[in-house]
């Protein structure tokens, strides 16, 4: 039963980080500034490893507290703590639901520098992404500044927004100790680096056509089907346990 748990937890883990890593905000920016540099494609997956690696090192560390206070939590309240754990993952949820009904599907970052807001005058609508706006505006866009500026830039803005939407599966995990950790945190890895640099590769090689903006339009209401679900699991699970 505890493996088919832990296999349920990894596979959903791995699902919100290989679709959150999908995108554009997660690769667009690496493809632009590759095409204005022009870097070639080995340099600019490498610098998309990069900078993936570090937000899955900030996201690591980030899920390292939750799971250490949730440590706290199952040593006090063992038996409950699959209760506990699934009633908040369906409030967490309730809250994506929430945010995407409002209006805040989007869960955008900027480049360093680059706050363009959509406005009549450059005719833009407001589910347009406007990276290469951003970019025009931003040091990134700018063929004075180095190479390093320019890496260094992509990597900060990549390492400072961490997967939010991960971070409730580190809770889910805490049952299972420092080995749910580990196994989730290399999952974290391994589903970042894949939709990473799958969907800069199909760029650069000009394959991908289709819409995935309307996919990130919809990411809040992803992750709260995933998380309502999976509260829902760890509640029967928890029960059957």
């Amino acid at each position: 039963m505890n493996s088919a748990v832990l296999t349920t937890i990894a596979a959903t883990g791995f699902t919100v980080a290989f679709f959150h890593a999908a995108i554009p905000t997660h690769w667009l920016p690496f493809v632009l500034v590759s095409r204005t540099r022009g870097w070639s494609r080995g340099k600019t997956l490498a610098v998309s490893a990069l900078a993936g690696l570090g937000h899955v090192a900030l996201t690591s560390v980030l899920g390292l507290v939750i799971a250490w206070f949730g440590f706290q939590l199952d040593e006090h309240a063992e038996d409950l703590f699959p209760k506990i754990a699934g009633a908040v993952l369906l409030l967490i949820g309730a809250f994506y639901f929430w945010r995407q009904w409002s209006g805040r599907g989007v869960l955008h970052h900027h480049t360093p520098g680059g706050q363009h807001q959509a406005r009549k005058e450059c005719g833009h609508v407001h589910d347009h992404i406007h990276w290469e706006d951003e970019l025009k505006e931003s040091e990134l866009g700018s063929k004075k500044a180095g190479d390093w500026a320019a890496i260094s830039g992509l990597f900060m803005m990549l390492t400072l927004s961490p997967c939010e939407g991960f971070l409730p599966v580190y809770l889910s995990g805490v049952q299972f100790g420092w080995r749910g950790f580990v196994v989730l945190s290399l999952i974290l890895g391994l589903g970042t680096l894949a939709g990473m640099l799958v969907f800069t590769w199909l760029t650069l090689v000009g394959l991908a056509r289709f819409q995935v903006q309307k996919f990130e339009r919809y990411e809040a209401a992803l992750l709260g089907t995933i998380f309502t679900v999976l509260g829902v699991l760890l509640l029967i699970f928890g029960h059957l346990h």
